[in-house]
């Protein structure tokens, strides 16, 4: 695959001069989308020279330090967005967000890949930013739905519809794939020049990955708050 220069790169933000526009005309905010466009470049720059650190240095202890800041770091973003910001409610997320996608990474690691070490920082890493991504993205639909469905009506009921909430959008992304959407995975594969059959395998351990990273989440936290709320 030939690399993408500098100038044919930038010609990517050509359609944002146009949302730009839209956005001042029609929001009178000419900084969000440039600020964070810059973010995103600087961040994932950033990261880029991180990682051929990280790669190079295959350090357990590293690998380790950013698994857990990845942890904190999640379970803190769920808990800016619910009602109860108490140091309790953040254990309980911490908690789900921890067991969560410690399992997957156990199972996908340990049993699914056939890995020379337990630990090689090339999937491990990006592995863990996949399932803590999605599962704080699941937890915080669980989490807000359910703290306004509990105004209203029974535990019971407000977990049952927390639930299907934050299970919705997991379950959509596995009724679409290979229809309406080509993931963004499989197709960085595919355009890396790997054979398809190859990266739909990986594809179908990453969805798989994803449903059940955030199924527990929301489990997790819904069976610490049902025994905290006896």
């Amino acid at each position: 695959m030939s690399t993408i220069s500098f100038f044919n790169l930038s010609l990517s933000f050509l359609p944002l001069i146009f949302i730009w526009y839209f956005y001042y005309k029609w929001t009178k905010d000419k900084t969000d989308i440039i600020i964070a466009t810059f973010r995103m470049i600087i961040q994932l720059i950033t990261i880029g020279y991180l990682l051929v650190f990280i790669f190079k240095s295959n350090d357990i202890k590293i690998g380790i330090f950013i698994v857990l800041f990845m942890i904190v770091v999640s379970s803190w973003i769920t808990l800016r967005n619910t009602v109860n910001k108490s140091f309790n409610h953040y254990l309980q997320i911490l908690l789900a967000v921890a067991i969560s996608g410690l399992v997957n990474l156990i199972i996908i690691i340990g049993f699914v890949l056939d890995l020379e070490s337990l630990y090689e920082p090339r999937y491990v890493i990006p592995l863990a930013g996949m399932v803590f991504a999605n599962t704080m993205n699941a937890l915080s639909l669980a989490v807000e739905r359910f703290e306004k469905e509990i105004e209203r009506t029974s535990f019971e009921e407000a977990r049952q519809i927390a639930f299907k909430a934050c299970m919705i959008p997991q379950i959509n992304s596995l009724l679409a794939v290979g229809l309406v959407a080509l993931p963004g995975m499989m197709t960085g594969q595919i355009l890396s020049g790997v054979d398809p059959l190859i990266a739909v395998r990986y594809q179908i351990m990453i969805m798989a990955m994803t449903l059940s990273s955030a199924g527990i989440s929301a489990i997790v936290y819904f069976l610490l708050k049902a025994k905290l709320s006896k």
